[in-house]
């Protein structure tokens, strides 16, 4: 099925063509808008040969006019689309090279997501442009690893055969593991060969069997690993024998998101996509940003520019509406990664050596006489485990009659003062704290009940409730359902129960389950559509909802997230959105809400505080792994980036350190 936006125009005339451009250009000024509808309409193979009629009927050269009539980057956009697909790498690669530094950026896109035939078309094409050989070029330019594994790709020799061997799987997997968490220093050769020679088929399996034996993504191993440019070659490999689409579709959201926009990228991808995934990369922008591809560029490019992009876009998905294959595919891939077991690391650890006096008389001299000394307090209380806080507690009373916690209240103050005191706390007592804020008072927070209710066990519910009941003396269900209501109530309930089952996946009950948050049809007002996925995704175990969410993408190619926010709004939206990513992914979800609460202007410090608190000693090295995988930075550094003082030095203690 062809998936490119731009296709053959019916009744094609390349004459026709070649003389409205001329008219177009004729005379004083131009009609932009003439030519932008025209070359934008028609496919390169056409392009071509209007450029050939239009040479035949005047004499002159079409992209030399075009270049002189029109300026900036809607020439630029408009003379990319006239060349063919090899010149254009081509030119794209010597501008790459030419003069002082290097597009190492541009390299890597090209060199890393072209097939086989199409390194072959664009080593002849330079050669022809250019009377050069562009493997001499790039390896004049380049250096090291980096240099290696581009010539590497430049061969045009990655392996085809679709039949795969299991056994080359296997050892495929456990030699890259070998070669590099396994061994001091890095095999880099071992990586280069089999990333730059094994086939697409043979690979995303090798990455499977990796996931499973190594307990990480092979691009968290890589990050690890490799270093500069060589390692922003070998995740861009990686990616895009996963996904052409979603690595394209990610290129596409960082050159235009925040202040400025990369447009030679931009130009780059939406004409070299143009006639090949652009419908592919359209539908995992949406699913992946929650926003349509055409949506971005009208918001982020103007003029002409922008027409142009638009038509080579193809249509708007927010529009539409619609959830596609591919898209699809990227999601069931992920669910499929998420039901490999990973090793769960906070990066809070109890201290060695611990002595609970000796850490209770610290504290009391750290806030005894004039001033405080921070450094001191921050020292013992974010180094020593929750339970040895518990029995520092206990040994400052016994030692000097005092609350511990009413000496931290009344010596630090801000931020600093709620992290210290949140981190004193039992977690069911610091839960159950944060849940009565949210409820307390004028308005509620509906995101905090929403966060703690939909990512804690059931023993981790049991205790919240238990706290809870003893700190307020009234039951936490009791509060939630006075001041929530409707399908919101009754979810924040169900969960509030602490009954989800733990058993294994039942494949048959998942496929009926699935059947059921499929089903649309249902006029049966007591199994409304809120009930359903209730139902279900309120009391069934994490292993089996991971599969029901499966059998849910292979019935209806949508991802069930997906689904529920095109079906459901507000609380109740959020509520079952929120258990689908923390079934999906936990660490990836709390990932998600801390680049949130520190991204753009201001930082939301209750919700850094919270999650750096509750997560400490569960799963916040995971975390930090995630937080870098999605957002291309270290939590480390955006933490050190967006706050200050005491409270960032307390932060960073807990972060556990520097991806």
């Amino acid at each position: 099925v062809y998936r490119g936006s731009v296709k053959d125009f019916p009744g094609f005339d390349a004459n026709q063509d070649a003389e409205a451009l001329y008219n177009a250009m004729k005379g004083f000024g131009s009609d932009k808008e003439a030519i932008l509808d025209l070359i934008t309409s028609r496919s390169n193979k056409q392009r071509v040969e209007i450029c050939q009629a239009y040479k035949s009927l005047y004499g002159k050269d079409l992209i030399a006019d075009l270049k002189y009539e029109l300026t900036g980057k809607f020439e630029r956009l408009i003379v990319s689309l006239m060349r063919p697909p090899a010149y254009g790498d081509a030119k794209e690669i010597k501008d790459a090279i030419s003069g002082v530094g290097t597009d190492e950026k541009c390299l890597i896109e090209i060199l890393a997501s072209r097939t086989n035939q199409e390194i072959h078309d664009l080593v002849a094409a330079y050669k022809d442009a250019y009377e050069r050989d562009l493997e001499a070029d790039i390896v004049g330019d380049t250096s090291g690893h980096f240099k290696k594994m581009l010539v590497v790709l430049l061969q045009g020799a990655r392996e085809e055969d679709d039949v795969v061997s299991e056994d080359l799987v296997e050892q495929d997997a456990k030699d890259l593991l070998e070669a590099g968490e396994l061994k001091w220093g890095t095999d880099e050769a071992q990586f280069i060969y089999i990333l730059g020679r094994r086939s697409r088929q043979h690979l995303r399996l090798v990455f499977d069997e990796y996931l499973k034996i190594a307990g990480k993504p092979i691009e968290r191993s890589i990050r690890g690993e490799l270093s500069g440019d060589f390692e922003k070659l070998m995740l861009a490999v990686v990616k895009c024998i996963r996904s052409k689409a979603e690595y394209f579709a990610e290129r596409l959201y960082k050159a235009m998101k925040g202040l400025g926009t990369r447009d030679n990228t931009l130009i780059r991808i939406m004409v070299s996509r143009s006639e090949i995934d652009m419908l592919d990369i359209r539908e995992v922008f949406r699913t992946k940003y929650e926003k349509s591809l055409y949506n971005m560029i009208k918001e982020d490019t103007s003029g002409e520019y922008k027409k142009a992009l638009l038509k080579l876009c193809g249509g708007d998905d927010d529009a539409a509406g619609e959830f596609f294959p591919e898209a699809a595919q990227v999601a069931y891939r992920m669910w499929e990664l998420s039901a490999v077991k990973v090793e769960l690391r906070g990066t809070v650890q109890p201290a060695g050596d611990f002595n609970d006096d000796g850490d209770a008389q610290v504290l009391r001299k750290a806030m005894k006489g004039l001033g405080t000394d921070e450094g001191a307090i921050i020292e013992v209380v974010t180094k020593r485990s929750n339970a040895q806080r518990q029995q520092i507690l206990k040994a400052y009373k016994a030692h000097y009659g005092r609350d511990l916690m009413a000496d931290l209240k009344s010596e630090l103050s801000g931020s600093l003062a709620k992290l210290i005191l949140g981190l004193m706390l039992t977690p069911a007592q610091y839960d159950a704290k944060q849940l009565r804020k949210a409820v307390e008072g004028a308005g509620t927070d509906e995101s905090v009940l929403i966060e703690i209710m939909a990512t804690r066990n059931n023993q981790e519910i049991r205790a919240i409730n238990e706290a809870y009941q003893e700190a307020y003396h009234k039951s936490l269900e009791d509060d939630l359902s006075s001041d929530t209501s409707g399908h919101f109530k009754r979810i924040l309930v169900s969960l509030a129960l602490g009954n989800r089952d733990e058993g294994p996946e039942n494949v048959t009950q998942a496929h009926e389950d699935a059947k059921k948050l499929a089903d649309v049809s249902s006029s049966d007002s007591s199994d409304s559509l809120e009930t359903r996925f209730l139902s279900i995704l309120c009391t069934r175990s994490y292993p089996h909802l991971r599969r029901v969410f499966q059998e849910f993408i292979k019935m209806t190619n949508h991802d069930v997230e997906h689904a529920i926010k095109k079906r459901m709004s507000g609380d109740v939206r959020d509520a079952f959105v929120a258990i689908v990513r923390s079934v999906k992914n936990k660490p990836a979800f709390f990932a998600d809400k801390l680049y949130k609460s520190m991204k753009g202007a201001g930082t939301d410090e209750r919700t850094l505080t919270r999650i750096m608190i509750s997560r400490s000693e569960i799963d916040l090295f995971n975390i930090r792994g995630e937080f870098i995988d999605l957002f291309d930075k270290s939590l480390h550094h955006m933490i050190e980036k967006d706050t200050s003082g005491d409270y960032r030095k307390a932060l960073l203690v807990l972060c556990g350190g520097e991806d």
